[in-house]
């Protein structure tokens, strides 16, 4: 009974921070859910969500670093940016990471910005690449957040059927 219980808190500590890391990404918010959601199967000893279960999750899981690296690339497409700036984009985002909370909110700006600098564009150009994918960013992390959603969506549903 008490192992359940601190599973089960654990599980929920690690949900509300995984959607508070979507956010405020300073806390790895995807992987955060997904090990609490597996904890919460744990917590009932894998009697009412199972492996095929998680591993559907796990794929919802993949696709948020998916969503993450494609959305300020489609952003920047969106104004007619060069391919550079596209995969500054993602450059940015991916490097923008190990600088935390300014890395990840510049990190598109900046690398669609040197994108399009290096593609030889002028910096009317550049800014607009770089505000684009600065929304494509905010379009992805609103991405993410409904496949976290989904994620504790399909483990609910699992559970209660």
């Amino acid at each position: 009974m008490t192992q359940s219980i601190i599973l089960w808190s654990l599980a929920a500590i690690c949900v509300v921070a995984g959607f508070v890391g979507v956010i405020a990404p300073v806390l790895p918010g995807a992987p955060l859910v997904f090990i609490g959601l597996v904890l919460a199967a744990w917590a009932e000893g894998f009697q009412y969500v199972g492996m095929w279960t998680l591993i559907i999750i796990a794929v919802l899981l993949g696709l948020t670093y998916v969503v993450d690296a494609i959305a300020s690339a489609l952003g920047v497409k969106r104004v007619g940016a060069s391919k550079q700036a596209m995969w500054g984009a993602v450059i940015g985002t991916t490097v923008g990471v190990f600088f935390g909370i300014t890395g990840i909110l510049l990190g598109p700006f900046v690398g669609a910005v040197a994108g399009e600098l290096i593609a030889r564009r002028d910096f009317m150009q550049a800014g607009k690449a770089g505000v684009a994918a600065w929304i494509g960013f905010i379009v992805g992390t609103l991405g993410k957040m409904a496949i976290l959603f989904a994620m504790v969506g399909v483990f609910v549903v699992k559970r209660l059927l």
